[in-house]
């Protein structure tokens, strides 16, 4: 006569499947993100932020970042989106 064994469960199971599903979905999206955003200009205000965010780290005094920063709005003013 055969003996009943009981059958153990798979380690992970249906849990471990699914956060394997999640991870690749959040690469997905994040990859996804990465590519479609990587080919639209940046705006003219993405553009004025980041200059004058340059402005701040690069210049020590106050004359200097307020030119920088002058220059930073006439090359804004100029933009066009």
């Amino acid at each position: 006569m055969k003996a009943i064994v009981p059958r153990r469960r798979q380690l992970g199971g249906v849990f471990g499947t699914l956060v394997l599903l999640a991870a690749i979905a959040a690469a997905g999206y994040y990859g996804y993100k990465y590519f479609t955003q990587a080919e639209q200009a940046p705006s003219c205000k993405m553009q004025l932020n980041r200059c004058i965010a340059g402005c701040r780290k690069t210049s020590t005094e106050a004359p200097q970042a307020q030119a920088c920063q002058e220059d930073c709005q006439q090359k804004a003013a100029s933009c066009k989106d």
